[in-house]
């Protein structure tokens, strides 16, 4: 039987089955999979408006519409799915079997510190470290993910750990901070006394709730003036988190991280929720596993990754990979920067050894060599590539390009951001993707990496006609010259507020002006002249607002425009040339080109203003 005709191609049609396709295919990934011809699905695909080549990386919803259109169950493989089928295909397993109960032993509890942004989790870490991070950090702000571990005395005389993560706190940061509540056991949420509940603070909230988390409330700045502990207790009773003394179960602990107070006291909150809300327990003697935390490009040491060990033991020596980074441990270091010999659960280490930066968020797991490690990070590599590749084609239906020529094409502003970290490069990106000043122009990043600015990256911007914007990073060597001849503009930037503020200000610059007709004045013919120099002249008698020279005109005649688009060339008061005539005065109107003019004709005059954009 010959195969069913779809707009004049043959191709084989399907029953229904199930075609499972990574995200970012090409129309070649999907021809495989039915056994048909890569042109042919893209003269399908033309044909529902759509215009692709065989090659090229395509979204979720165009692979869906070409599977329901020959009749296929298209179903797009997450990143997760296919982490775990690359995983089973090297009998290898992430976050699997932990061993029996006796394997099991305790781990410190993983501490989120989350919540508005000044309302001083930077500074109560400070307090508990006896360190000082804010100074660090541009703007007094903090811009990256940082963990640490502390060791505290119990009241029943015991030492024990506790892992804390710091976040952001701004709202563009959100990305970050939703990755902090994510590995995390138990949330620290801090509200400043003196300012109460704020809309970062509910976010923080949601973030810690969606996660599951058990939440430790922090009232901190107790010691200022008009501090109010139980107006923060009695605000968040709204959103579900109760005080003991309330009849509730969350603790409320009141701090000053300035002075030191109430620190211990909190800590033991910490762990008093762990023990009754918690069963934190790991196997310390399986291959490590866990998450990277943060990563950087450091000009000494390469590649470092601040990692947080979720099960198993970390030593320097093992093979790892982390989402599409890999390598073998040389070094480990803790948050003061000393070597370790060997990470347990919940422990957090810089790690140093990889080939490239992880992002921030990905898994890591220890395998038996560098070969199983190098194929599954180039097998991620891959899929992201063909992910980012699909996320940034800008989709051209046969519909849109007829658009376009009616209505001009749409503005674009293409950017390249580097950053320090890639948690702060992701951060600014998800940021800037968000900002909307409507349909006129768009922003599109065409690529994002962690470490300094280098030639390839002038060289891209350079053909893509993008700005490159620096997070905390500069040129290498004598790329900033390259720029220059390139006529490449870099923008710099320390704090992310900034930078937002900047590119929203260039996309609205992009914006093509608007304008709106204003009426100035009208004019009734009530005489007409020849002249052998100027022709037509219309004696007028201004009747509403005034008449300017220069100004548009239009000719209404029994109350129907005759004339469009006319010009007042000549405006005179008696023998004099004037600029304008008010209402209630004669004047005399030439129309330069146009010459018919009759008695009782109506000469509209109006301007053309631009419309200020809103803000």
């Amino acid at each position: 039987m010959e195969a069913p005709t779809l707009g004049g191609v043959r191709l084989p049609r399907g029953s229904g089955e199930i075609v499972r396709l990574p995200r970012g295919a090409s129309l070649t990934d999907f021809a495989e999979k039915i056994d048909a011809m890569p042109a042919e699905l893209v003269k399908v695909l033309i044909g529902l408006g759509e215009m692709v080549t065989a090659t090229q990386s395509i979204d979720d919803d165009t692979l869906t519409l070409l599977g329901t259109e020959l009749n296929y169950d298209v179903q797009v493989v997450s990143p997760e799915d296919e982490d775990r089928e690359l995983l089973e295909s090297f009998d290898l397993e992430f976050g699997g079997h932990e061993g029996d109960d006796a394997d099991l032993q305790i781990r410190p509890p993983v501490v989120t510190v989350m919540g508005h942004v000044d309302h001083g989790k930077t500074k109560l870490l400070d307090a508990i470290r006896s360190t000082n991070v804010v100074s660090d950090e541009a703007g007094g702000i903090t811009q990256h993910i940082g963990a640490y571990q502390v060791i505290t005395n119990t009241s029943a005389g015991a030492d024990r750990a506790i892992t804390f993560i710091d976040t952001p706190g701004h709202e563009a940061f959100t990305a970050m901070r939703a990755r902090g509540a994510e590995v995390t056991d138990i949330s620290i949420l801090v509200v400043a006394a003196d300012d109460g509940v704020k809309p970062q603070t509910i976010e923080a909230l949601n973030h810690a709730q969606a996660a599951d988390v058990p939440i430790v409330v922090a009232v901190n700045k107790v010691d200022k003036e008009g501090a109010d502990p139980a107006k923060v207790r009695g605000q968040l009773t709204e959103y579900g988190l109760v005080a003991e003394e309330y009849g509730g179960d969350t603790m409320f602990v009141d701090v000053s991280a300035k002075q030191g107070m109430g620190i211990e006291e909190l800590l033991e909150a910490v762990l008093l929720t762990a023990d009754a809300a918690l069963d934190l327990r790991a196997n310390p003697d399986q291959d490590a596993q866990g998450v990277a935390i943060e990563a950087h490009l450091d000009r000494g040491r390469g590649p470092v990754a601040t990692v947080l060990v979720q099960r198993g033991t970390l030593r320097p020596g093992d093979s790892i990979v982390a989402g599409d980074a890999f390598g073998r441990v040389r070094a480990m270091l803790d948050d003061d920067g000393k070597a370790v010999e060997e990470a347990g659960p919940s422990m957090p280490v810089q790690v140093l050894g990889l080939t490239s930066v992880p992002g921030a968020g990905d898994s890591f797991m220890v395998v038996a060599e560098d070969r199983v490690a190098r194929q599954i990070a180039q097998t991620r590599q891959a899929r992201e590539r063909n992910a980012l590749l699909a996320r940034n084609r800008v989709k051209r239906s046969l519909e849109d390009f007829l658009e376009s020529l009616e209505k001009g094409e749409v503005s674009e502003l293409n950017l390249i951001i580097k950053g320090d970290v890639s948690g702060s490069v992701e951060a600014l990106e998800d940021a800037l993707l968000k900002i909307d000043v409507g349909d006129e122009v768009s922003l599109r990043v065409i690529h994002r990496g962690v470490g300094a600015i280098n030639k390839n990256d002038v060289t891209l911007a350079s053909a893509s006609k993008a700005v490159i914007i620096g997070f905390n990073v500069r040129p290498e060597g004598k790329v900033a010259e390259l720029a220059a001849e390139e006529g490449v503009d870099v923008r710099y930037y320390s704090v992310i507020y900034q930078a937002i503020e900047e590119v929203e200000a260039a996309l609205r610059g992009m914006l093509k002006p608007e304008y709106e007709e204003v009426q100035l004045g009208t004019a009734e013919v009530r005489e007409v002249f020849k002249s052998s120099k100027f022709g037509t002249i219309a004696g007028c008698m201004v009747q509403s607002g005034e008449v300017k020279r220069n100004a548009k005109a239009r000719l209404i005649r029994d109350g129907a425009v005759v004339a469009e688009n006319l010009s007042l060339a000549g405006l005179r008061r008696f023998k004099d040339d004037v600029t304008e005539v008010r209402e209630g005065f004669e004047c005399g109107i030439n129309l330069g080109n146009f010459q018919d003019i009759k008695v009782d004709d109506v000469i509209e005059t109006f301007e053309m203003r631009e419309i200020p954009r809103k803000a």
